[in-house]
């Protein structure tokens, strides 16, 4: 465990300030050797193993500032944990501080303004609930156990994206606790350089620890696209997919993937585990006008499976949680394209018959609509000119096929960023962070370092996607 083990922080810092902090913290201290440590070091990437020497999980936001100034006077590594799903696993660090949100899982609803303010800590499920109680709801993921403020902080892709954008285009304000221990407001008007660089921006400037988005006019139910047609060679569902993609409405938001047929009884036992290609999506409007724009993708060929028709939204939203348990271990990587040409389509078949597990997917996400009418240097999310995502999700049980997953992804993005129209990254889908900065800030990055500057000037929080400050400190360690 890297040293750590039976060194317990009391032992590490200085005396007087560990009485003090944890004298005064109100939320709950899990050191190495309790006997609830093991549990709460899992996160929920099983191919992350870390030890961190505390995990100190706050009640509240004087929680967090305590947390983040012991971190920062005794030169402390720091991880947050909000949700615990960034599958790079920043959210535990080796021999540092765990600084834990998931019990600050709050949620207010103001319908009469149309907003909703949430705890770092909150998942999808939990803002969804609360705001659908009143007909409304805010883009976010499509998982519903999903944390929102990864999610968040990095862009925010979901079923309402094209209609109503990214999730972080939705914020109103947020409270952050930035490296120096202040608790601040992030808006249009306090602190607005803070609040543009957290709009896409990641964790690179602080604890943010409540989010306010604007609320809209959302089910309760909404039409659901879920179709499974077989692969073939010439992998016509995509080409029709991206026919159909050429005029949808902004109303619908489709994903198309590339998988194989789980063998589950819903699906015809003599297909399990064959290639497939995949449609999900929804349409947030009339049930029998999104039968119409739908029909395309449904009705050109007689599929292995069609799960298609009206769910509540709170259902859509859960409609993927089983395919990615936690403990399953992930590795997920992006890239944009201008277009999805023959050959990337060739590429995907061929990348996707050349998966070493059978739980990994390669999906398209369709972008565009609300995403693309935002100024890309508006908010710090760059990459808002892209009509399409592709990306590589790798998940497979067994550690001893890491590798083999490793390098199916770490190749597969290498041979699509080498062809024509492929570029970027997206912060949600980070790999292990191999990427630079740069990939997914673009020209964005210079003014990100700025804020990097003015609000963590020494690299506090450096377990992201990380913005390097202008000084070249990689953390206070």
């Amino acid at each position: 465990m890297d040293g750590v083990e039976g060194n317990r922080i009391g032992e590490r810092v200085d005396a007087a300030a560990w009485g003090a902090f944890s004298s005064d913290f109100r939320g709950r201290l899990i050191e190495i050797g309790d006997p609830e440590y093991e549990q709460a070091r899992r996160i929920w990437n099983g191919m992350i193993d870390k030890h961190p020497a505390l995990i100190a999980e706050c009640r509240g936001t004087a929680d967090v500032a305590a947390a983040v100034n012991l971190a920062r006077e005794q030169h402390l590594e720091v991880a947050v944990r909000s949700g615990g799903h960034n599958v790079a696993g920043t959210s535990v660090c080796d021999g540092g501080i765990v600084i834990d949100l998931s019990a600050m899982r709050g949620v207010w609803v103001d319908p009469q303004h149309r907003r909703v303010r949430a705890q770092g800590g909150a998942t999808l499920g939990d803002v969804d609930r609360e705001a659908q109680a009143f007909g409304l709801a805010t883009p976010l993921g499509a998982v519903s156990v999903t944390g929102i403020a990864g999610l968040t902080l990095n862009g925010g892709l979901g079923h309402l994206r094209r209609q109503f954008g990214l999730s972080c285009d939705n914020l109103t304000a947020m409270e952050i606790v930035t490296a120096d221990g202040r608790i601040r407001t992030a808006s249009p008007e306090e602190n607005s350089d803070l609040f543009w660089a957290l709009q896409g921006g990641g964790g690179n400037f602080g604890v943010v620890t409540a989010f306010e988005y604007r609320l809209h006019e959302v089910g309760p139910e909404l039409f659901g696209l879920f179709v499974w047609h077989a692969a073939d060679a010439d992998a016509s569902p995509m080409k029709r997919f991206r026919e159909w993609a050429a005029t949808a409405p902004r109303e619908a938001s489709v994903l198309a993937f590339y998988g194989f047929i789980p063998a589950i009884e819903e699906f015809p036992e003599e297909q399990w585990g064959q290639p497939c290609y995949a449609l999900l999506g929804s349409y947030n409007g009339a049930p029998e006008e999104a039968e119409r724009v739908f029909g395309p993708l449904r009705e050109f060929a007689r599929p292995v499976a069609d799960f298609s028709g009206v769910h509540r939204y709170t259902e859509l939203q859960t409609l993927l949680e089983a395919d990615y348990p936690k403990g399953l271990h992930y590795y997920w990587k992006a890239v944009y394209l201008d277009d999805l040409t023959d050959p990337v389509l060739e590429f995907i078949a061929r990348r996707g018959a050349a998966s070493p597990s059978k739980l990994t997917t390669l999906d398209v996400w369709q972008l565009g609509g609300a995403l693309s009418e935002v100024p890309r240097e508006a908010t710090a999310f760059w990459h808002r000119d892209k009509p399409y995502m592709l990306t590589f999700e790798a998940n497979w049980e067994d550690p001893a096929e890491s590798e083999a997953n490793l390098t199916w992804v770490r190749e597969s993005v290498a041979e699509l960023r080498s062809m024509e129209g492929a570029s970027g990254g997206y912060g949600n889908f980070p790999g292990l962070g191999e990427d630079p900065a740069q990939a997914l800030y673009g020209d964005n990055h210079e003014r990100l370092v700025a804020v990097k500057d003015r609000y963590d000037p020494d690299n506090l929080f450096h377990l992201n996607q990380n913005i390097m400050p202008a000084g070249g400190k990689r953390s206070i360690a």
